[in-house]
């Protein structure tokens, strides 16, 4: 997931996520274009018909960090420097071939003063130099929200990966926000937002997404006002590609897990599901994310002392609230084997060995998933997993789904 500060980058360097933007401003320029201290006292009266135009104007708060640039009319930039004020910190930035503009190469960061200085030549017959500058200060973290999103630019995700947006304020224009948000897929299949209260929302089609499919998000949130006095500073195209369609079932009657591609089995293979004190849940779930090793401690899900496993093998996450598809080496040899009895916690074991090494059913299951994957419990007595549990929404009908659109 990604997010346009530096600190928080991925962007949804976490999740995400990231996505760039601004806040809006009305071009103006800075301050006024002069000619150099070279110019002659007899050129004074003579108007060189070439204008710089800062986007950030002089002086001002606010200011985008991702649209903030240079433009010359009637001329020819020949050098823009961008510099972190306070510290000469030099912001990197490129002329465009015709010389017409300048915009830095990354984003700007939020709440942080900058200088900018042009010079142009003009294209009248007199060729004189211009000049101009500004001093600015972009939007503050305060004044402005971010999305962080799933899946990533130019990732390959299963079919049942939805587009989700965290947002890190509340947002009451629920309206605005999404209308900023457009999903489109290759295959022509309706998308549809759905908000999760006022700071997720997310996007899918009425079925899977198809196979070999390109889905493609763009985020125009530049100025967006998602809550009172509160900008968006994102405007974006995030393209990702929908992999094989791979669906595997769980039925805890049989304890087993069959795995089913392109609409043939691959395999089926015996499970440990939940107890009978500790039922896994009931429902269509993605996988989210997925981990070689990872540390898995009972507190975390308020079961007391019940377990600290340091090193779980082959994890692959199906719910925020902790439920897993994972190996399991600990398993008790005086239980029934793998495939006959429900052991775990809530979660679906495999069977492993420990170090996530060796030829095991967990690591096969591992090395043949990616994260958007399908993961379908049934018959186990728990209640079906919540839409907003993960990235589980398709366990909502499609009409309530649409009902939670607001456009």
């Amino acid at each position: 997931m990604t997010t346009p500060d530096k600190a928080a980058r991925r962007a949804l360097g976490t999740c995400a996520v990231l996505m760039v933007g601004a806040l809006g401003l009305t071009a103006c320029s800075s301050s006024a274009n002069a000619k150099d201290g070279d110019d002659k006292g007899g050129d004074s009266a003579r108007t060189s018909a070439a204008k710089i135009v800062i986007s950030a104007k002089d002086g001002s708060s606010g200011a985008s960090i991702n649209s903030t640039g240079v433009k010359v009319s009637d001329g020819e930039l020949t050098d823009v420097r961008m510099t972190v004020a306070g510290t000469g910190q030099a912001v990197p930035g490129a002329i465009s071939a015709n010389g017409s503009s300048w915009k830095p190469k990354e984003q700007l960061e939020r709440g942080t003063k900058y200088e900018i200085s042009a010079k142009a030549k003009a294209k009248d017959a007199d060729g004189k130099t211009i000049a101009a500058r500004s001093s600015f200060t972009t939007v503050t973290p305060e004044n402005s929200f971010i999305g962080t999103y799933t899946p990533d630019n130019g990732t390959t995700v299963g079919v049942g990966m939805p587009v989700s947006f965290t947002f890190d304020k509340v947002i009451s224009d629920k309206k605005a926000v999404q209308s900023g948000i457009t999903v489109t897929s290759s295959s022509g299949q309706k998308v549809v937002g759905h908000w999760f209260g006022g700071q997720r929302l997310d996007f899918r089609p009425e079925e899977y997404w198809k196979a070999g499919s390109k889905v493609t998000m763009k985020i125009d949130l530049d100025g967006v006002e998602g809550a009172n006095g509160v900008h968006g500073v994102q405007k974006k195209t995030v393209t990702f590609t929908i992999g094989r369609s791979q669906v595997s079932t769980v039925d805890v009657n049989t304890q087993t897990m069959t795995v089913t591609r392109d609409g043939k089995t691959l395999k089926s293979v015996p499970i440990s599901a939940g107890s009978a004190q500790f039922p896994t849940y009931n429902g269509q779930m993605v996988i989210s994310e997925k981990l070689v090793q990872t540390r898995m401690n009972s507190q975390t899900v308020n079961l007391a002392d019940a377990y600290d496993i340091p090193d779980v093998p082959h994890a692959m996450r199906l719910t925020t609230s902790g439920t897993f598809l994972h190996g399991n080496y600990w398993y008790n040899k005086a239980n029934p084997p793998f495939g006959q009895q429900g052991t775990s916690h809530g979660c679906v074991g495999l069977q492993d060995v420990r170090g996530a090494q060796g030829d095991t059913t967990a690591k096969w299951f591992y090395d043949n998933s990616i994260v958007g994957d399908v993961v379908i419990v049934k018959n186990s007595p728990d209640k079906s997993v919540a839409p907003d549990n993960g990235l589980n929404g398709w366990n909502m009908p499609w009409s309530e789904w649409t009902a939670g659109s607001t456009v």
